[in-house]
């Protein structure tokens, strides 16, 4: 197992390491000045150019530049943002607690209703309510995104004027910044409208949260229906039935823990599709996320924003895969078998 892990690490290192070599090779296929794009620093004079230029090490060779790029990523120096000239790893960290925030409540949100239904749709999978299950699941799996988004938002914001469209909290309320994540910060305000900021930032995250965790929902239904019924044909579960266990007790002591254990997988690979419909969600809402202001950039030819922004995301998405994969193999004897 330790060897697995190793090589596993060894893995991670290795594709962080490409990612960063993709990432600086950004400065140079970007149009414009490479300096500029790698500092993001518009108008400067004679000295400050060429003191740039040779902290840098623009005039040395790719690889200097390489580990110069490599060294100032460490330190927190990611150079400014074109259009705000503000430092771009300020900018993420305050940004990129509003994405993780959605992406968690939607990935909890997936697990807390795929699971019982998938299981449920693959106790009788012949039955009516495991083909209505499965029918929605095909109809949540198909919906595109932006459509299901704007029609939520045509009935419970404008029509019914229940929820808000746009935004994390209303601009009546002022709370204080302490960790980027809108819940926790209310929890930890000392203000007299706490429970009224908590309510409203509820009634902000509810439909993003929906149109963002249908996706997973349904693939997750179909996964571990799809999973239940390959475990169920097995012959230990035969074995049980023949014992005289009944459904429940055998779905309980030996179905779940077996049919369940690929489920961890599927955390890091509905993080990343997460991740990118993040983005779509966050433009529809207006919620002012990491994906919203990659979005924007993009459009702004913000070229700095742009390579940060892409380092930060494959970087988050390579690593939870990782890890998801390594927890798969310690709590998978046959995994760690192989």
């Amino acid at each position: 197992m330790s060897w697995y892990l190793l090589r596993r690490l060894f893995l991670l290192c290795f594709v962080l390491l490409a990612l960063s070599v993709f990432a600086f090779s950004l400065g140079y296929l970007f149009p414009g000045d490479p300096l500029q794009n790698f500092s993001g620093v518009r108008l400067t004079d004679s000295s400050q150019l060429q003191q740039l230029s040779d902290s840098y090490r623009m005039e040395q060779g790719y690889l200097a530049q390489y580990l110069a790029y490599i060294s100032r990523i460490l330190q927190g120096d990611w150079g400014l943002s074109f259009s705000s000239q503000q430092p771009l790893l300020a900018e993420i960290r305050q940004l990129l607690p509003a994405t993780l925030e959605l992406v968690t409540y939607a990935l909890l949100i997936s697990f807390v209703f795929g699971i019982p239904l998938g299981i449920i749709a693959a106790i009788k999978p012949d039955g009516m309510l495991a083909r209505t299950i499965s029918g929605l699941a095909l109809t949540g799996y198909s919906l595109p995104i932006f459509w299901w988004a704007l029609l939520l938002i045509m009935l419970f914001s404008i029509g019914l004027g229940w929820l808000p469209s746009a935004g994390r909290l209303s601009v009546l309320y002022e709370i204080p910044y302490h960790s980027g994540f809108m819940l926790v910060d209310i929890l930890l305000a000392d203000v007299q409208y706490q429970q009224e900021a908590l309510q409203d930032a509820l009634r902000h995250l509810l439909l993003p949260t929906l149109v963002l965790a249908t996706y997973p929902t349904t693939v997750m239904i179909r996964f571990v229906r799809d999973s239940m019924l390959q475990v169920w044909e097995q012959n230990y579960i035969k074995t049980a039935k023949a014992k005289g266990l009944n459904r429940v007790q055998v779905l309980y002591r030996h179905g779940l823990r077996n049919a369940l254990l690929p489920v961890i997988r599927q955390i890091g690979l509905q993080f990343s599709t997460l991740i990118t419909l993040a983005m779509l969600t966050e433009i529809i809402f207006s919620w002012p996320g990491l994906g919203r202001w990659l979005i924007d950039s993009i459009y702004q030819r913000n070229y700095p924003a742009i390579q940060s922004g892409l380092l930060v995301i494959s970087s988050l998405v390579i690593t939870v895969t990782m890890l998801t994969e390594i927890l798969h193999n310690i709590f998978n004897p046959l995994a760690r078998r192989q």
